[in-house]
């Protein structure tokens, strides 16, 4: 359940992902060139679909970051009122003033004065 503090303190890990996938795609290389000249083509094959995976996701991550705070709000965006779960509203309802859409009048609204 949301607390509504996660605006203000989430971060993406793009760094350390980008890190990981940059040490998985040499770890790949390493293995597509030692296949490559043991003679195992079927795990050549592998390790060069893991390098091109790697490298769509540098690609994708590279995007992200140069996206910059775009989608990561700063401390001056207040957090949304979390859901309840028990179908209460969100925030204030119509009329932000408290007295409702009838403005403040008791009973259904009426077509009469």
């Amino acid at each position: 359940m949301r607390t509504g503090s996660e605006p203000a303190t989430a971060r993406s890990p793009l760094r350390m992902r980008l890190w990981l996938s940059m040490w998985g795609m040499l770890w790949a290389l390493f293995g597509l060139v030692a296949f490559s000249l043991t003679g195992r083509p079927g795990w050549a094959a592998a390790c060069a679909v893991v390098v091109l995976l790697a490298i769509l996701d540098l690609c994708v991550i590279t995007y992200r970051m140069r996206q910059g705070p775009h989608y990561q709000p700063g401390r001056d965006i207040p957090p949304y009122e979390p859901d309840h779960g028990d179908g209460r509203p969100h925030g204030p309802g119509p009329g932000a003033d408290g007295r409702g859409r009838n403005g403040g009048r008791a009973g259904p609204p009426s077509g009469r004065p």
